[in-house]
């Protein structure tokens, strides 16, 4: 009896020495810091794709380390949505700025559409953080859309707008506006406008670009160049005057940078166009665009490592991508894809131009066509990707669907309702590559996570998307 009051004794002055010591680490275990990077559309397999690309590219076995694949910490992430297995960007995004999960196409809205859901960007804004919501798609599109709008539909392009440029956010950087114009009531409103009357400064040249520091404000910062969804260019097509991903996050950190601390949320959102369309070769690109960006991020967290935090993830993935297909089998040939010039966009607009100038002469008018298919793809070249009969009976039959398209329902069927001949093109590529695809979609599988710095550890084993915010809340200051 005496030994048992001894233990108990001694147990009510462990145990709060015990909680104090927990409670102290807690405290300390804080970040002052955050970067949320999400590969929209970014699962293993295209993580896995960029990383053997550049070992083959560079004469190495294996893969060649990305920045954020050597992160300590990893984990897998469930994708699901409140009302659909496969997921889509904007239920899945809401899950992770918000941690609630909710229906297809609401933008931080409960399942009903009916009730603001609120964001990691907010709550970091509302305790004095500067928060900056960066992607190289349009700002307004779905997944930059749930850090700081509330909307019961992702295509209410103007209404997000709106939300943003009412926001009290510190910079916006990447893409532009589908809609930078539409009404209220009566009233025309014009979204940049708006967004000066509101204190914004807004940028969207070079030299403004080049001009924003920490004297400026709260900004917009709009790429110089944007493609017709107001995006910026997929990089395989980017020129030297264009800006990427990485430069606005630099960028970013630059004026953001504070005492107070920040919130920075980086969207690849490329990636999932890319895997939509089964372009590997433009995929693995806008994985190593994302990566650039990060690297940004890290050399602020070697900086700052006891106050910095850097979670990489994706909102799903997209394309059921695979390394190996029945055509290669056990062989992998990925350093081909790098015979490809430009992304299947840009190649479309060639196909555009080639068919608004035929000459009537079929024969004449398919070679000239090979021609530039061996330029810009590297197929039908003897040193670079040879082609078997079959192969140019594809192309061949791709070539007059393009070049004459009708009204034949099985055409969406066969070619995914993408431009017959570039996505027979770019399969032909992946093929030869290695590289396999199950869909034009999205698809249900979990997508990694990788985290370093300040409470990294506990984004490892296994958690769901609406874990992801709740982890960071729970170790920011």
């Amino acid at each position: 009896m005496k030994r048992f009051i001894k233990y108990f004794l001694l147990s009510i002055f462990i145990i709060p020495v015990s909680l104090t010591s927990a409670q102290e680490s807690i405290a300390e275990d804080k970040a002052n810091y955050v970067f949320l990077f999400i590969g929209d559309g970014m699962g293993v397999a295209q993580v896995n794709a960029a990383e053997a690309y550049l070992a083959a590219v560079n004469g190495e076995a294996g893969f060649h380390n990305l920045t954020f694949t050597r992160f300590p910490a990893t984990g897998y992430m469930s994708t699901f949505a409140g009302n659909r297995f496969i997921t889509g960007s904007a239920a899945s995004g809401t899950a992770l700025a918000t941690g609630y999960k909710t229906n297809i196409s609401r933008i931080s809205m409960d399942p009903d559409g009916v009730k603001p859901l609120k964001t990691i960007a907010e709550r970091s804004k509302e305790i004095g953080m500067k928060v900056g919501i960066i992607s190289n798609v349009s700002i307004d599109h779905a997944t930059p859309a749930v850090f700081y709008a509330h909307q019961p539909k992702r295509s209410m392009y103007f209404e997000i707008g709106y939300d943003l440029v009412q926001s009290d956010f510190d910079f916006f950087g990447g893409g532009g506006f589908i809609k930078p114009q539409g009404t209220i009531g009566e009233v025309v409103i014009d979204l940049m406008e708006e967004a000066r009357k509101n204190g914004f400064t807004v940028v969207n040249t070079r030299d403004g670009f080049n001009d924003l520091d920490n004297t400026s404000g709260r900004a917009i910062a709009i790429s110089p160049r944007l493609d017709k969804n107001g995006a910026m260019p997929y990089t395989l097509d980017m020129t030297p005057d264009d800006l990427s991903l990485a430069d606005f996050t630099v960028k970013a950190i630059e004026l953001l940078n504070n005492e107070a601390g920040f919130f920075i949320m980086v969207e690849g959102g490329k990636i999932d166009w890319a895997c939509h369309a089964n372009d590997g070769a433009c995929c693995i690109q806008e994985v190593i665009a994302l990566d650039k960006a990060i690297e940004a991020a890290f050399g602020f967290y070697e900086a700052h490592p006891q106050q910095t935090l850097i979670v990489v993830t994706a909102d799903h993935e997209t394309g059921g991508m695979a390394l190996g297909n029945n055509t290669v089998h056990y062989d992998l040939n990925i350093e081909l894809l790098k015979y490809q010039k430009s992304s299947n966009d840009h190649f479309n607009e060639i196909v555009a131009d080639f068919r608004e100038k035929l000459s009537g002469n079929d024969t004449i008018d398919y070679a000239k066509m090979l021609e530039i298919i061996r330029n810009d793809f590297g197929l039908g070249h003897k040193n670079k990707v040879p082609l078997t009969e079959e192969d140019m009976k594809r192309i061949k039959t791709a070539f007059y669907t393009s070049m004459y398209p009708g009204d034949d329902p099985s055409t969406n069927l066969t070619y995914g309702g993408y431009e017959p001949l570039t996505i027979t093109l770019s399969q032909l590529l992946n093929e030869k590559a290695g590289i396999g695809w199950t869909s034009y979609s999205h698809t249900g599988v979990n997508v990694p996570v990788y985290a370093i710095g300040v409470g990294a550890e506990k984004f490892s084993g296994t958690i769901d998307n609406t874990d992801i915010p709740k982890i960071i809340e729970s170790v920011m200051r």
